[in-house]
């Protein structure tokens, strides 16, 4: 005996390969489906339908094919509304609770859909009915006991991002970016560039996220051009990019390593901790920015012209600064919403507060990932985000070339 359900898909389904996704899907999962309805949009601007039968063996087998399908885009006909389950203690979501993708998402409540707030991936759907319907996202351990979470697939519409016929979208495509040691940077930066100026224009934001490789590949001064320009309005970063820039103010080194001469000062390797031991004297950057010891660099730009940044700790720290957020869930929290309030997204040459903030986006922020490893890159890019491009390439290059774009000067290194 089998057991089915029909669902539905609309779009730009042929074009985007969402449709055939869908039936590789259904097979490779042990399922079968029938097409019942199938009608092909006629010009550029029209949307494709296609309604299919699918079919498996068992209704745990279902469910798992309806779930994949759903983060595919498919909806299941005649939809109901969503099921609710209240959450039975803190941090602990029902066993068979909806785990969210990146896309925009609606869910059906008292028989209507209303868009889900605060888009991430691998989030609880929580329903709040206290002034009127609010559906909203929460990481697991922000649950609370008898949170309503939706389980199930049922009453869930996901809306991935698609690419139009028209294939437009400029760099920031469906997936027109691509990762590509080969692609001539001048164009691409000078889109980036415009891109960065539209944001500007628009009072948008541009959160960059920061590597201590900035800092060692001499890219530091134009970074912080930039952000003094105001074309970079929040940093991302950990413990080490402000050490580094910090260090680099205070001794002319980056790691102990004179960043002008390439030469290794004596004593040079303690320079990092004798900055962390300076700025904690102090009692932080903003102090050290309004005694005068700190006066030049990225966070001095930042203190100067108020653009926010969170520092979040690792293991690996030294100190580490005052500044820095020690606590992982309380660095989640700040990195979540930098990452909500961003429009476009620069990460600049380091993979782990990347990925950290690369979780917390919805794909349709657009993003720019920027690394001399192209493993690196298309691991960025491969976690979700349909409105990426990479580039391969030295991340000292890019910066300065990056800044001279924007405000017209040369920041070569």
């Amino acid at each position: 005996m089998t057991v089915a359900r029909t669902v539905e898909l609309e779009g730009h389904i042929i074009d985007s390969g969402t449709m055939g996704a869908c039936f590789g899907a259904v097979m490779d999962m042990g399922g079968e489906f029938e097409v019942e309805e199938f009608d092909v949009g006629r010009h550029k601007h029209a949307e494709t339908y296609c309604r299919m039968r699918v079919m498996a063996d068992t209704e745990e087998e279902l469910r798992a094919i309806l779930h994949e399908l759903n983060q595919q885009g498919a909806t299941v006909a005649d939809p109901r509304d969503a099921t609710l389950e209240a959450a039975p203690g803190d941090g602990i979501v029902p066993v068979d609770f909806y785990s969210t993708t990146n896309h925009p998402t609606a869910v059906r409540v008292d028989g209507e859909w209303h868009d889900v707030e605060g888009v991430e991936m691998d989030c609880a759907l929580v329903v709040d009915r206290a002034d009127g319907v609010r559906v909203r996202t929460k990481v697991l351990n922000a649950i609370e006991a008898g949170d309503l979470v939706v389980t199930g697939e049922t009453g869930i519409r996901v809306d991935p991002p698609e690419r139009p016929r028209n294939g437009g979208g400029g760099s920031f495509g469906f997936m027109q970016g691509g990762v590509s040691s080969e692609r001539p940077s001048a164009s691409l930066i000078e889109e980036i560039a415009d891109e960065m100026r539209e944001v500007n224009a628009e009072d948008g934001t541009v959160l960059a996220v920061c590597g201590p490789a900035i800092v060692h590949s001499g890219g530091r001064d134009a970074l912080a051009a930039i952000v003094k320009s105001g074309y970079v309005d929040a940093i991302s970063a950990g413990n080490g990019f402000a050490v580094h820039d910090l260090e680099r103010d205070l001794y002319g080194t980056s790691l102990g390593v004179d960043t002008e001469s390439l030469e290794h000062p004596r004593k040079g390797h303690k320079h990092h901790i004798y900055t962390i031991s300076e700025i904690a004297r102090l009692g932080g950057i903003e102090e050290a920015v309004a005694e005068g010891v700190v006066d030049e660099g990225v966070m001095y730009e930042c203190v100067r012209n108020d653009v926010p940044y969170v520092l979040a700790g690792s293991i690996r720290d030294d100190g580490p600064l005052p500044d820095t957020i020690t606590d992982s869930i309380e660095a989640q929290d700040a990195i979540r919403e930098q990452a909500q309030e961003a429009d476009l997204v620069l990460m600049l040459s380091t993979l782990l507060h990347s990925v950290a903030v690369g979780n917390c986006l919805p794909s349709t922020t657009k993003t720019v990932c920027v690394d001399i490893n192209p493993a690196t890159v298309t691991q960025l890019l491969d976690r979700g985000s349909a409105q990426a491009i990479g580039m391969v390439t030295d991340i000292g290059a890019f910066i300065p070339m990056l800044a001279d774009e924007l405000l017209e000067a040369s920041y070569e290194t």
